[in-house]
């Protein structure tokens, strides 16, 4: 399930490296900058969606672990429509704010406006974006792997061929990455639809009576979800507000490691989604045994691949800065980053195989906890006081402290649930 969900997650995220890698070399060090803006704002409907994904997956997964078909196509209906509902809404009241919320982020002049009309382009296509997450949640759902990675490996590719032709060939510059944004995510709906409809027939016809008797156990999930998936860009919000205090050299070199977070840890966020599945196929089955084991092979595996990765991203950090055509300024905090700041996803790796226990185990209240409390307990005062005394590269070893405390916190009451539940299901 983590192989084939890697694949799909890292060709997304490669795309949109490159994508930054080809605006980058418009040599406008203000169009990067732009660009950072902008995908910081879109991730707050993502969260949504990711949110929604979470509460339809889990329960279709329990549905299907039961051995109750026909509940599984009719939560995934509602589910589908729920999310088309709510990701419409969100995305309507971030376009229609987007100048406002761009400016709170530090984004003035020009360089906002470039940020603007870039979200204008891409914010439209978010119903069609949280569909297709929800058709891949539900092929994961049902053990289909392979199916659930061609949602978005599809999508990377098809936005892989058409982002150089669109910022070069046909000279949109910036405003063709969002073009090829948009086509991503129709691809991603349409190939979602052909798995989890066509083949499985795993959707059922949607009805108001359906669509009423659900909305309770799905957003008893998605909310909680939604809430604690919004913390990361809200920290992610603030921490960009304190670094643009240091010039566009600093919003720039953010802007490049948050695409190469993503591309490095693809298998994290992964790990994350796969896990969720199998952990609440075996809480549905009455498997115990099975979920504590499950934790200690994510918890495991998340350390080793993090280690390995933080000593690729160490070696090759002036290589990473040079690729994306980096100001001196800019080049300094991109290979602090790779060689100190990195350190905060061992803890965050931990925090999300964490919280994915937590959505599908039944205490998503605890993920909305834990992950609220990195963005502003583990987060705030951490940045803030780094920033204060160290620039930029102490803002960034705040991170990582906060995230240590929040990630071995989230480890420890992980198996503290798993426990709880073991013993639960052993009583007469």
């Amino acid at each position: 399930m983590t192989g084939t969900s890697t694949i799909g997650v890292i060709a997304i995220f490669v795309v949109d490296f490159l994508s930054l890698v080809y605006v980058s070399h418009l040599h406008q060090i203000d169009l990067t900058a732009a660009v950072g803006f902008a995908t910081q704002v879109l991730f707050y409907p993502v969260s949504i969606n990711i949110g929604l994904t979470i509460g339809v997956t889990a329960l279709v997964a329990r549905a299907l672990g039961a051995g109750d078909r026909d509940r599984a196509r009719r939560l995934a209906a509602s589910g589908l429509v729920l999310s088309c509902l709510f990701s419409a809404v969100v995305a309507s009241v971030v376009l229609i704010y987007s100048r406002q919320i761009l400016s709170g982020l530090g984004a003035v002049g020009p360089l906002r406006d470039v940020a603007e009309r870039f979200l204008q382009i891409t914010l439209p296509a978010n119903v069609a974006f949280a569909a297709g997450m929800v058709l891949s949640g539900i092929l994961r759902a049902v053990g289909d792997a392979r199916r659930a990675m061609y949602v978005t490996l599809a999508g990377g590719i098809v936005t892989g061929i058409i982002d150089p032709i669109l910022i070069f060939g046909l000279h949109f510059g910036v405003y063709g990455a969002a073009i090829s944004t948009v086509v991503s995510r129709l691809v991603f709906l349409g190939v979602g639809y052909w798995g989890a409809v066509r083949v499985h027939n795993l959707v059922g016809r949607p009805s108001v009576g359906a669509l009423m008797d659900d909305l309770r156990p799905v957003m008893n999930i998605a909310l909680p979800a939604m809430a604690t998936n919004l913390a990361t860009p809200v920290a992610n919000s603030y921490v960009l507000h304190v670094f643009a205090k240091f010039g566009q050299a600093a919003i720039a070199a953010t802007t490049v490691t948050d695409r190469v977070v993503p591309v490095a840890f693809g298998v994290i966020f992964a790990l994350t989604g796969a896990v969720g599945p199998i952990l609440g196929q075996n809480l549905g089955a009455g498997l115990l045994e099975r979920v504590r084991r499950t934790l200690t092979t994510s918890f495991v595996m998340t350390a080793v691949y993090v280690l390995s990765v933080w000593f690729i991203l160490w070696v090759c950090s002036s290589l990473i800065a040079s690729l994306f055509d980096a100001t001196a300024e800019a080049r300094t905090y991109i290979e602090f980053f790779c060689t100190f700041g990195v350190s905060a996803w061992l803890f965050i790796g931990f925090l999300f195989v964490a919280n994915a226990s937590f959505n599908n185990l039944g205490y998503p209240i605890l993920s909305l906890v834990f992950n609220w409390g990195r963005a502003s307990l583990g987060t705030i005062p951490f940045v803030t006081i780094g920033a204060a005394y160290g620039g930029v590269e102490g803002g960034q070893l705040g991170i990582a402290f906060g995230a240590a405390i929040f990630g071995l916190s989230a480890l420890a009451t992980a198996y503290a649930v798993s426990g709880r539940l073991a013993k639960r299901h052993a009583l007469p």
